[in-house]
């Protein structure tokens, strides 16, 4: 694979990119694993190089705001932007009741422990029966020259009373946020923020539906992300027009 020289970057970042994430093919098959730095070059995305990854939207149960994160500078991939609660990839290797390579059920796994590692969050807060699966997309998109993404994407919400324990990690994330709708609406509306790719496609395609069916459940005055039923969206197709930043489709 490629030898790109990271002596640049932050070292934690550097480290982080020697590990193993999964390779899939579209239908979201594993197929081997890879460096996390190799999958991440887009040199191999463009050859077709896909890897499996999670994003997790977490809800505050008292009045359904979402968590938002913003990705440290230090960050080698879409440093700086404003994205969901946490978003990574599960990782080869792991053992035993760790192991990530399950699909959805790993997907939960990872997210339990990014969750812990990049905010603090303890795991006891993130139980894995407490993540709705969604759906899965599959899209790419370029961070710069050298970097970027392509990944089928599991898309988990959770709510959680985490507010007195969420610790940013210093290289990890760089501030924290809760929004309601109208907040995260005036917030892409302001030019100074950006935002990753990702999660720019999930607002504008999907976010705000799902969200108000959240809040539209809720019981007692709150919130509970299992209250939300597996979204019927397998096989659409959702091709973009010259835009490499679209998502290609829903599995």
């Amino acid at each position: 694979m490629a030898n790109v020289d990271l002596s640049n970057y932050d070292s934690e970042q550097v480290r982080l990119m020697k590990e193993r994430c999964i390779l899939v093919n579209e239908n979201d098959d594993a197929h081997g694993a890879i460096d996390k730095k190799d999958c991440h070059l887009m040199k191999n995305i463009n050859a077709g190089m896909l890897h499996r990854a999670f994003s997790v939207f977490l809800f505050r149960p008292s009045d359904g705001k979402l968590l938002l994160q913003q990705r440290a500078p230090e960050k080698i991939t879409f440093p700086s932007m404003w994205t969901n609660t946490c978003c990574s990839h599960p990782l080869h290797g792991l053992k035993g009741s760790d192991n990530e390579e399950d699909g959805e059920l790993g997907a939960r796994r990872a997210a339990s422990r990014k969750l812990e590692h990049e905010l603090g969050i303890p795991r006891s807060k993130t139980p894995l029966d407490e993540f709705q699966y969604l759906t899965r997309i599959h899209y790419l998109a370029p961070s710069d020259g050298l970097w970027g993404e392509h990944e089928v994407d599991y898309i988990l919400f959770i709510t959680a009373d985490v507010e007195d324990v969420t610790t940013p990690s210093e290289n990890e994330v760089s501030a924290v946020k809760y929004v309601d709708q109208a907040e995260l609406k005036a917030m892409f509306e302001e030019p100074k923020n950006s935002f990753t790719p990702w999660f720019k496609l999930i607002v504008n395609k999907y976010l705000y539906g799902w969200w108000d069916q959240l809040l539209q459940q809720r019981k007692e005055g709150k919130v509970n992300a299992m209250s939300l039923g597996k979204e019927s969206l397998a096989g659409q197709e959702l091709r973009g027009v010259g835009d490499r930043n679209e998502i290609i489709r829903m599995l």
